[in-house]
């Protein structure tokens, strides 16, 4: 999977980087100075370097924690969110990481600690206060964790904050860091879902629908809290009859308790963001449908998206309870 490993002269040694050496044994090792000297490098090809992308081992310096985007939390009173990698093996052909970096390869910042550090830190300073931390924005959080292991050290930490939460999104079925452990109140497990013929042809490399849908219900049985994101949510023929039906696939055979959020939100990109990932992908399907521009951002237009967003709330309301619900406008 991986055929080239570039690490920071800084990491060589560390832990985390040497197991990294020993799970991907057959990969080239190069030392560099620096990540961004690769990963930064002006006229990169996304589309094409995907297709073979490397391994960049870094350590990161500061901003470990970050105020998550207004519109992508739920209902803590203080979100943030937290990169350790940046870049998913995924190649999902909606996802904004295309238009928002010019390289396809992956950095990961072996210094966990630093991570955990700066997020008990967070913590002590917003006592009393509902927090989440969300790890998943900037790459899938579970996809590469069979590698990394970094989900099962986010676990033991947030063991010991029990009136935190963390979010894990995903759209892997990695399970066995959850199943091989008693559970914890305070981790959400959150799958990435659209319907099975939608997945088929833009989620290029991720697990089917079934797939996800069979994993959390699975970690749900086993008392884990899952949650449920129908981001972004994509318009096409017959729609409704698509999302009502996965909707129902997903609730017909779950602990309902064991559900800790449901969260749906619009296709939604920076107008500078969008023309970029369009240029990756001019003859994409996606891209077809004429969109609006308004206020710098590109999107179906007020009017899809609020169809969208009734009926998706509709059709939850018979599964879950309306707190349980949440829109997002990231």
């Amino acid at each position: 999977m991986i055929d080239s490993i570039f690490v920071e002269r800084e990491v060589l040694d560390h832990p985390v980087a040497q197991k990294i050496f020993k799970s991907l044994k057959y990969a080239d090792i190069f030392e560099i100075e620096r990540y961004q000297e690769m990963f930064n490098r002006r006229k990169q090809n996304f589309r094409i370097q995907k297709q073979n992308p490397a391994l960049i081992l870094a350590k990161k310096h500061d901003n470990f924690v970050l105020p998550a985007p207004s519109g992508f939390g739920i209902d803590a009173q203080k979100n943030y969110y937290f990169s350790h990698m940046y870049n998913c093996i995924y190649d999902c052909r909606y996802c904004f990481l295309q238009g928002m970096y010019s390289s396809a390869n992956y950095v990961l910042f072996v210094n966990y600690e630093d991570f955990f550090e700066a997020i008990s830190d967070t913590i002590y300073e917003n006592t009393n206060k509902s927090m989440t931390f969300f790890s998943g924005y900037d790459c899938d959080s579970l996809a590469f964790e069979k590698i990394t292991g970094f989900a099962e050290k986010a676990l033991e930490f947030f063991t010991d904050f029990s009136s935190v939460e963390l979010e894990l999104r995903t759209k892997s079925i990695v399970s066995d860091t959850f199943l091989n452990r008693s559970p914890i109140s305070n981790c959400v497990v959150a799958y990435s879902l659209s319907p099975s013929n939608v997945a088929a042809i833009l989620d290029n490399k991720a697990p089917s629908i079934d797939r996800r849908i069979n994993v959390l219900q699975k970690l749900a049985k086993n008392g884990w809290p899952v949650g449920l994101r129908f981001d972004p949510l994509i318009y096409c023929s017959g729609w409704e009859k698509l999302y009502s039906e996965l909707i129902n696939k997903i609730f017909k055979d779950i602990n309902i308790d064991q559900v800790h959020s449901v969260s749906h939100g619009p296709l939604r990109y920076p107008k500078e963001m969008y023309k970029k990932i369009t240029s990756l992908y001019p003859d994409d399907k996606l891209f077809s449908f004429p969109m609006e521009a308004k206020d710098g951002i590109v999107s179906y237009g007020k009017e899809i998206e609020e169809e969208m967003s009734s009926f998706l709330q509709s059709e939850l309301e018979k599964y879950t309870t309306r707190n349980k619900i949440f829109r997002c406008l990231v």
